[in-house]
């Protein structure tokens, strides 16, 4: 076996990794691939196509957003259940046939109303085919461990190059169709996800499920998720990371606006991001294993606060000229994004290890269903708030200081979670208990 089971570290060769992989968790990784092109051509754009094209106000906009994700990451526990109860493949293909349909209607929307109805399918769709597709990478990477093919971590691992491939492809081509009307952004979108759907009614198994789905009702595994108070706990301290994620595409632009008059630097941004997590995830990473649970997870969250925090500082002022305008959020973006990069793939692996490697559906769709809950709440609140931060004036701050207190807190419940993690076993899961200060094997 490769990987961290030996020696502590993973190997981090994808293209033999992939390699080396069965049919199916090639196809779900190729999906993934595939989901971010199509998701990252149109959603970082969507702000500016609101307020410019359409002329809503930044809080109307927040709306937008919020109910965006609360549609999809709200619902990823409606998702997450279909998926164990029902299987992978209905649940993946009805959910791209709805993305389709989504997408779709934002192409031909004028109105609120209309805008409000397109992101809910788009938001919803994932809400299908995002859990089912993330608990059978989980399931496939536990079943290709035990065989000594790779090990879970390293799956995920492949999963997250393969997303942050797809989320450098999307924005480069969608700032590239900025020159074009939105509606054609959205049409090519909805054909993205026809060749996502069309490979899957081909080659994706009928009988493709998870450990242990399948045996009982959606309201049954719901309620094991509900009864795991050490997994309630690591939700709730998580769910902020999604409201911050969420901020690349409400915030930044308004930072943009601020610094420059204009948005024209967004796409190129969204770029930045995505490559500094292809050429350092990996390093991170294994700095992150290296250095355990208990340190990395409050760490990440801590960097993603001071993102924030490093915004309101120059928020209030007038910003310098040339180029030196978009440091702040330059800032930002490397510092939300290496919070990430320290944080996330750890809790993707302690997710399954917190749910006893069973029902592994409702809990990833519990866990992004918090996530848009807070996003739906917050968005609407920090998009109201951003109206403040538009020009530079003492106030401009305000925004940019609830937003870092946020993940601050987090990293704080974190810090104190994680401490009884490496104590005690999680509530249900027979895995042991996760060191304070090793990394987190899988």
């Amino acid at each position: 076996m490769t990987g961290a089971g030996r020696t502590g570290r993973i190997s981090w060769e994808p293209f033999v990794l992939f390699r080396r992989l069965p049919a199916v968790p090639r196809l779900l990784l190729l999906s993934q691939l595939a989901f971010n092109i199509g998701f990252y051509l149109v959603v970082p754009f969507l702000a500016v196509h609101l307020t410019e094209d359409l002329a809503l106000a930044g809080g109307l906009v927040g709306l937008v957003l919020g109910v965006r994700t609360f549609s999809q990451q709200g619902l990823f526990f409606l998702g997450g259940g279909l998926a164990d109860r029902f299987g992978v493949k209905p649940v993946v293909v009805i959910g791209c046939l709805i993305r389709i349909a989504g997408f779709g209607v934002l192409a031909v929307a004028t109105s609120l109303p209309a805008v409000l109805a397109g992101t809910v399918l788009v938001g919803f769709a994932a809400a299908l085919f995002s859990p089912a597709v993330e608990s059978a990478l989980a399931d496939q990477g536990h079943r290709l461990e035990a065989a000594g093919v790779v090990t879970r971590a390293e799956v995920f691992g492949l999963d997250a190059i393969a997303s942050k491939l797809g989320s450098v492809t999307g924005p480069a081509l969608g700032a590239v169709l900025l020159t074009v009307p939105f509606s054609v952004t959205c049409w090519i979108s909805a054909g993205v996800f026809g060749v996502v759907l069309a490979a899957h009614l081909r080659w994706l198994p009928r009988n493709l499920r998870t450990e242990g789905s399948g045996e009982e009702s959606v309201l049954a595994g719901w309620g094991h998720v509900l009864r795991n108070r050490t997994f309630l706990a690591f939700t709730a301290c998580y769910c902020t990371y999604l409201l911050s994620y969420n901020q690349l595409y409400l915030a930044l632009p308004v930072e943009l606006s601020r610094a420059t008059g204009g948005q024209g630097a967004l796409g190129w941004l969204f770029v930045l991001a995505a490559v500094s997590v292809l050429l350092f995830q990996l390093r991170v990473t294994a700095r992150a294993r290296r250095a355990g649970v208990q340190r990395a997870l409050p760490f990440g969250f801590a960097l993603m606060s001071a993102s924030f925090l490093l915004v309101a500082v120059c928020a209030p002022f007038a910003p310098p000229a040339g180029i030196w305008a978009l440091a702040p959020a330059v800032g930002m973006v490397l510092l939300l994004y290496t919070g990430q990069m320290v944080a996330v793939p750890l809790a993707q692996d302690l997710v399954p290890r917190l749910a006893g490697e069973r029902r592994l559906g409702a809990h990833f769709g519990f866990l992004a269903s918090a996530g848009g809950a807070a996003v739906l709440v917050g968005s609407t609140g920090v998009g109201a708030l951003l109206d403040l931060a538009d020009r530079p004036q003492p106030a401009a701050a305000v925004p940019w200081l609830v937003l870092a207190a946020l993940p601050a807190a987090s990293a704080v419940g974190l810090a104190l979670l994680t401490r009884r993690i490496a104590r005690t076993p999680a509530a249900g899961a027979p895995a042991p208990a996760v060191p304070a200060e090793e990394p987190v094997n899988p």
